[in-house]
């Protein structure tokens, strides 16, 4: 059990370090199973959202930063212009004309 820094409360913890190093210590210390499935799910939303190469160390760094800042603060950023899906509307896109007629 932990009490976890995101949900304010005491839950159950990681089985173990999601990675090694200083962040993933700290994150097996003070993060709560569920606050870590909550980033998961962030972190798909950032990486589809922004079409994020998880070869590029640089996309690795911005999610390391997301991460960081989604467990650690009060405040969650979505993307600018992301819409939930249950918030999006089910009319296709607008059509820019028909195709031209057979004669």
């Amino acid at each position: 059990m932990v009490f976890c820094a995101k949900l304010r409360r005491e839950l159950p913890g990681l089985a173990r370090p999601p990675f090694p190093g200083e962040l993933g210590q700290r994150i097996y210390e003070q993060v709560s199973q569920a606050a870590f499935d909550m980033w998961r799910e962030h972190q798909t939303i950032l990486i589809n959202h922004y079409g994020l190469n998880l070869g590029d160390p640089m996309a690795r760094e911005f999610l390391r930063e997301q991460m960081e800042y989604f467990l650690f603060h009060d405040v969650q950023i979505m993307p600018e212009e992301w819409i939930p899906e249950d918030q999006r509307g089910t009319a296709a896109p607008p059509v820019k004309g028909a195709a031209p007629r057979k004669k």
